[in-house]
């Protein structure tokens, strides 16, 4: 057994935990101004009970949003999760790649060389093949279908890896 740092779980918020749902999301008659308040109509889709499924995995959870610490105003305590920490999301493109999600480059960035698991309901295979190149640990990639957002079966699949990374 090696002393390999905790796993980070890098966590999406719209289409992941904020599913869409059908044909995307409509608007809504007296709707916030932002998507991200705390009174958006949307946030009945959350499923409370994936905060105590992903406070139980063997791993650090990090927002990795476009929601930035507005996650932890808003989603964190529908979850019943503390507040966490929120992946600087810069960007890390330089013109050349626009076929990576613009979150990828910062991810490899912070996890710097730890594993890790990236929660994301847009992940393209471009992704998957520069984190391979550029990322030295292990990581798994887990995309979720964004009408439904991440279950307690996706939490479980992410469970049985995070068991075979070697620590």
């Amino acid at each position: 057994m090696t002393n390999t740092p905790r796993p980070i779980l890098f966590l999406d918020v719209d289409g992941t935990i904020l599913p869409f749902g059908g044909s995307g999301m409509p608007s809504v008659p007296g709707a916030p101004d932002s998507w991200t308040a705390s009174t958006n109509p949307h946030l009945a889709r959350v499923d409370r009970g994936l905060g105590p499924l992903l406070a139980e995995l063997d791993c650090d959870l990090m927002w990795a949003t476009a929601w930035m610490d507005e996650a932890n105003e808003v989603i964190a305590p529908l979850l019943g999760l503390p507040r966490l920490p929120v992946a600087d999301l810069l960007d890390d493109g330089d013109g050349q790649d626009d076929t990576l999600e613009w979150k990828t480059k910062s991810l490899v960035r912070i996890a710097r060389g730890r594993p890790f698991i990236w929660v994301d309901d847009a992940i393209g295979h471009a992704d998957r093949w520069w984190v391979e190149l550029a990322h030295p640990g292990a990581a798994l990639l887990y995309q979720v279908d964004p009408t439904v957002g991440l279950t307690a079966a996706d939490i479980a699949a992410i469970a049985a890896w995070l068991q075979g990374v070697e620590r």
